[in-house]
C-alpha cells in the first residue's frame, strides 16, 4: 500500500501524526511532498515502512528510528540519525551537522558534503555496528567521542587543495574506526588517534559500505577505489578518564 502526502504548509506535529498513522495502518510506503523543514519525520517507528522524502526535512530526521527506510532527494539539514537503533537513511545531497549522534546501528549515505560533529558518540550494541559513510567531504571534529561504529569520507570531487575533512578528526575517539579516501595530514588529528594502513580484514567492512554507496547514487565502484584508503583508530580507550575519576 502506498500512501502520498503534500506537506506544503504543512506543520511539522500533523505531518508527523499522519505519518504514525499510516504506519499503524499498514501502510508499506509513503511518499512526502513538498518537504520545507518539517522536523522530526520517522522519529521513533519501528516498522519496515519505506519513505521517501521530495525536499529538504528538517532537524533530527529519523530520530530513536529502528527499521524503516528513509530517502531524501536533496539535502537534509542537522541532527539526522541521531540514537538510532536499526534502518536506512538515504541523503541525494548534502547534510548538516550532528550526523549519527549516539547512533548504535543502522546505515546511513550521504552522496555530498556534511558538516561539523558527524559520528559524535556513536557506538556499538551487541552485535548492531552502525555505519555513516559520506561522498564527499566533512567538517571539523568527525567522529568526536565515538565509542564504536564505522565512518567513512570518500572525498568524491573535491577541488584541489580541498581537505577531506576539517581539524581535530577523532577527538577523545575511544572506539570504532574511520576509513578515509586519499589519506589526512596528522596535524588535523585529535590527539586519541593515529593514521594506519589497512589491512586484510578491513575489506570486509569497507567494500560492502562502497559497493552500497555506489549502488544509491549511481557510481562506479571501481572509480572509488582507484585511490587508496586509510584508517583512523583510536590510541586510548579512555582519554578523559583521568578528568572524571580518581
Amino acid at each position: 500500500m502506498l500512501l502520498e502526502i503534500d506537506a506544503k504548509g504543512l506543520h511539522y506535529r500533523p505531518l508527523n501524526e499522519k505519518i504514525r498513522a499510516a504506519v499503524q495502518d499498514g501502510v508499506a510506503e509513503i511518499e512526502l511532498y513538498n518537504i520545507n523543514g518539517q522536523r522530526y519525520i520517522g522519529a521513533g517507528l519501528s516498522s519496515k515502512v519505506r519513505i521517501n522524502i521530495h525536499g529538504v526535512p528538517g532537524n533530527d530526521l529519523g530520530v530513536f528510528m529502528d527499521g524503516p527506510r528513509i530517502v531524501v532527494r536533496g539535502n537534509a539539514q542537522d541532527g539526522i540519525g541521531n540514537t538510532m537503533n536499526d534502518g536506512l537513511i538515504v541523503v541525494h545531497g548534502d547534510a548538516g551537522d550532528v550526523l549519527g549522534y549516539a547512533m548504535r546501528g543502522g546505515r546511513m549515505f550521504v552522496r555530498g558534503k556534511v558538516g561539523f560533529r558527524v559520528g559524535i558518540h556513536m557506538k556499538e550494541y551487541r552485535d548492531q555496528v552502525p555505519a555513516i559513510v559520506v561522498g564527499e567531504t566533512a567538517g571539523n571534529f568527525l567522529g568526536e567521542y565515538m565509542a564504536g561504529g564505522v565512518l567513512v569520507v570518500l572525498g568524491l570531487n573535491r577541488r584541489p587543495g580541498e581537505p577531506l575533512a576539517g581539524q581535530y578528526l577523532g577527538t577523545g575517539m575511544h572506539g570504532g574506526v574511520m576509513y578515509l579516501r586519499g589519506g589526512v595530514d596528522e596535524y588535523t588529528l585529535g590527539k586519541e588517534v593515529k593514521v594506519f594502513n589497512l589491512e586484510d580484514g578491513d575489506e570486509a567492512v569497507l567494500e560492502p559500505l562502497l559497493r552500497a554507496y555506489a549502488g544509491y547514487f549511481g557510481c562506479r565502484y571501481e572509480e572509488i577505489r582507484q585511490e587508496p584508503f586509510v584508517k583512523l583508530l583510536p590510541v586510548s580507550h579512555r582519554p578523559y578518564g583521568r578528568l572524571y575519576a580518581v
